[in-house]
């Protein structure tokens, strides 16, 4: 019995004993997992370092690469992008404030000067001109009537001056009659002022009929259709929103012109009648001969340029009001390439030295993409050509930082034509 107690005793579990050894375990396990909590922060914060400093974005100026024209290299003095602007157009209105019952245009019309446009609801005007007629008429009957009562006053005037001769009646007599005739001639001039003055009446009544007609003031097309049957136009505004002030708007593409604006800074370069070549936005490869109608004696203090017309020497019916274009100011004395060069013009400043070889850096979703470029050794003022490695319409940044990575966020400061 004792050696079985005694062996009972072996076999049971110090407790002590195995509190201390979990006790150890925890408190390592313990020490473990904060050095690897430490060990993570650390990564963290390096990799978002990491994030802020190749994700910070930079703030650029860019500019977009354009196809140059022919000559363009050889005889262009400068280059200025603008407008296509009408020195010609109108918003034709009616003279009158009336409800538009007739709207006879749409937006790409042609119309020639004079041709009905809309009209105007005009009972009320065309009941008031045939009133003023009616009064014209009656005005004119008094005067005949008048008239006749004159004839006879003046045979009776002659009758008794005969009988007055033969001493058949008394002098009173006749002189009543004569006076009787004086009178009759003044009610003529009477009746024939106010007959004068009803024919001006009909005058202003169709006249204000006619305004209910609302005509091309000359030939041109129908950019804008401004108005609709059953809307109120007026030349005046009503301010409530619900009153048109006009009907359509006409352009005369026979006077369209380009503004540009060139900076101050080489407006020296530009002369009046100066042969120019036009590039539209919309047909890059289009050449249009062009020249200079006149430098406007006024400068934008805001934007440092001054306004240059610039006339169009071909007309065309791609030519459009508000387009983009591209203005080469050409040199009189230098001759013009037969074909426009190969490549794309940037500013200069875009162009940068990368390991010994000529780069740009393009912007590509907010974001800064190198590419290896060929240059031409020459340039024209601050641009140059590029020959490989561009293509019209990319976006180049302009002056780039000399830390600036392939692949850094940037964001655009302004967007510049070379």
């Amino acid at each position: 019995m004792n050696s079985n107690a005694e062996l009972l005793r072996q076999l049971k579990i110090d407790k002590s004993h195995k509190e201390g050894q979990d006790g150890g375990r925890g408190s390592g396990g313990r020490t473990v997992l904060v050095a690897a909590a430490v060990v993570v922060a650390v990564v963290l914060a390096g990799a978002a370092g990491w994030f802020f400093l190749t994700h910070r974005s930079v703030e650029v100026r860019t500019a977009t690469a354009v196809a140059p024209s022919a000559g363009s290299e050889a005889g262009a003095v400068l280059q200025a992008t603008g407008y296509v602007t009408a020195r010609r157009q109108a918003t034709v209105s009616a003279q009158i404030t009336g409800t538009l019952v007739e709207v006879l245009i749409e937006e790409g019309d042609r119309v020639k000067k004079g041709q009905v446009l809309a009209r105007l609801e005009d009972n009320a005007l065309r009941a008031s001109l045939d009133s003023a007629r009616a009064n014209a008429a009656a005005a004119h009957a008094s005067v005949a009537q008048t008239q006749a009562q004159l004839t006879q006053a003046l045979r009776d005037a002659d009758r008794q001056e005969a009988l007055v001769g033969r001493g058949l009646v008394s002098r009173q007599l006749a002189e009543q009659t004569r006076t009787q005739a004086t009178t009759y001639r003044a009610q003529l001039n009477t009746a024939r002022r106010q007959a004068d003055a009803a024919d001006a009446q009909v005058g202003v009544g169709q006249v204000n009929l006619d305004y209910t007609v609302v005509r091309a003031p000359f030939d041109g097309v129908i950019t804008d259709k401004a108005a609709q049957v059953g809307e109120i136009v007026s030349p005046l505004s009503a301010g409530g929103g619900f009153t048109r002030t006009g009907v359509g708007t006409i352009v005369d593409m026979d006077s369209l012109e380009i503004d540009v604006d060139v900076n101050e800074a080489y407006i020296g370069r530009v002369q009046p009648d100066m042969p120019a070549e036009a590039v539209l936005d919309a047909y890059p490869d289009w050449r249009i001969p062009a020249h200079v109608i006149a430098i406007v004696p006024a400068a934008d203090r805001g934007k440092a340029t001054v306004k240059v017309r610039v006339a169009l020497e071909q007309k065309d019916a791609r030519i459009v009001p508000d387009m983009g274009v591209r203005v080469s100011f050409l040199d009189r004395r230098a001759p013009v390439q037969a074909d426009a060069p190969k490549g794309v013009l940037v500013p200069a400043a875009a162009i940068v030295r990368r390991q010994d070889r000529d780069v740009v850096y393009l912007v590509a979703e907010g974001k800064a993409v190198r590419h290896d470029v060929r240059a031409a050794p020459t340039s024209s003022g601050d641009v140059r050509l590029v020959s490989e490695g561009l293509a019209a319409g990319d976006t180049v940044i302009v002056s780039p930082p000399a830390d600036l990575a392939d692949g850094a966020a940037v964001r655009t400061d302004t967007t510049t034509s070379p």
